[in-house]
């Protein structure tokens, strides 16, 4: 897989983005930077996209969020609820009308929370909010980011056309 395979998926929120004047924002974990370079491979990407984070380590959500660590402590990091949670922060952080957020584990092993390899959730937020768990079932840790990265944008797409 390349990037190249994540395009479709990208133009079409981007189209949507810019047809509808909107802006978005990006958490993800994972997917590593994907789900922004993506985005941003799109022409006109000034448009529409504000910013991202490659949110990897809790410090790095904690400092996003503006939570504390005993709130956070509490939260399973690939969890719907810890994923809306990031995706409605880098929304507020960067004032944009949309958030996509997404925190897994990529690959060759699982996370510290018991999640196998090729677990994630992607969610987004905005007029409407989704959130979707994902298991690929693979430990290729290269073909689960991109199978993240899709994930989202499919996702980011689909609420887009339903807002």
């Amino acid at each position: 897989m390349t990037l190249n395979d994540l395009l479709p998926h990208a133009e079409r929120a981007a189209s949507l983005l810019k047809a509808r004047k909107e802006t978005v924002a990006v958490a993800e974990s994972s997917a590593g930077g994907l789900i922004s370079a993506a985005l941003l491979a799109m022409p006109g990407a000034s448009a529409y996209y504000v910013g991202g984070a490659v949110n990897y380590t809790r410090p790095v959500l904690l400092h996003l969020s503006g939570r504390g660590a005993d709130e956070l402590a509490k939260l399973n990091g690939a969890t719907e609820e810890f994923t809306l949670l990031a995706a409605r922060s880098v929304r507020a952080r960067y004032r944009t009308g949309w958030g996509v957020g997404e925190s897994g584990a990529a690959g060759p092993s699982g996370n510290r929370y018991g999640d196998p390899p090729g677990h994630t959730v992607v969610a987004v937020t905005g007029p409407v909010e989704h959130a979707l768990v994902l298991r690929t079932g693979n430990s290729d840790r290269l073909a689960n980011m991109h199978a993240f990265a899709a994930a989202a944008l499919k996702l980011l797409a689909e609420s887009l056309a339903a807002a």
